[in-house]
């Protein structure tokens, strides 16, 4: 039997351009641009992959929730478990998916494609160097809550630097540090709650972290200050 006879879905050669498929980079959305588009983190990589964050707890607890909602395993180095007891039980519905660890104490997490692994160190301003590196599948983001002695040595061996406000005198270290305009430099110290800097060693990008209603009602606001 012959079926009904439509049209044949096509395009012609000089409109495909206009095309386009409303998705990014694969991974976790860490907010949205200057032009309000959505701005995707690939946080689960076959390669190593370190990020520290110059920044607040609150955004670092986002990031956690995120990489886990992207089937990450996360993992918690920190001095201060207090702070992150209520994020780890409320997420994964039951499932320990984010898991607390005292600092230096963090076991070897088994990564592979199919069980990838984020590593979140909140050590303080001097975070010793961590028993448990990057990795295939496994990625280490590091959160300084501000500038400090072991700030460089971090930032030039990072794959991608994230930095919110800071004093005037740190934005223009992390200016030299990072090779920054000198406009981006200075507006580090005027940044608002919830907003990132992120850096490669080719493209930088502002960024205004959203909280979603239920971010919020376990996080509270965005915050730059713990």
């Amino acid at each position: 039997m012959i079926g009904p006879r439509r049209d044949r879905h096509s395009v012609p050669l000089d409109q495909l351009g206009a095309l386009s498929v409303p998705v990014g980079d694969d991974g976790m959305v860490v907010g949205v641009d200057a032009e309000g588009r959505p701005a995707v983190l690939g946080i689960n990589r076959p390669t190593p992959y370190d990020v520290t964050l110059i920044g607040g707890l609150w955004t670092a607890q986002v990031m956690a929730l995120r990489a886990a909602a992207t089937g990450a395993r996360v993992a918690v180095e920190t001095g201060r478990a207090q702070v992150w007891t209520s994020l780890a039980q409320a997420a994964g519905g039951g499932q320990p998916c984010i898991t607390l660890h005292d600092v230096g104490r963090v076991p070897p997490q088994g990564a592979s494609a199919g069980s990838p692994v984020v590593v979140v160190r909140d050590c303080g301003m001097r975070p010793p160097r961590g028993r448990v590196v990057s990795g295939p599948w496994q990625s280490v983001v590091t959160l300084l809550p501000y500038l400090s002695p072991v700030a460089p040595r971090l930032l030039e061996k990072s794959s991608l630097v994230g930095i919110q406000r800071v004093s005037p005198d740190e934005a223009a270290q992390i200016g030299r540090i990072m090779g920054l305009p000198g406009a981006e430099s200075e507006a580090l110290s005027t940044l608002a709650d919830g907003v990132t800097l992120w850096c490669t060693p080719g493209d930088r990008q502002f960024v205004m972290t959203q909280a979603t209603e239920a971010e919020t009602g376990l996080l509270g606001s965005a915050r730059r200050m713990d």
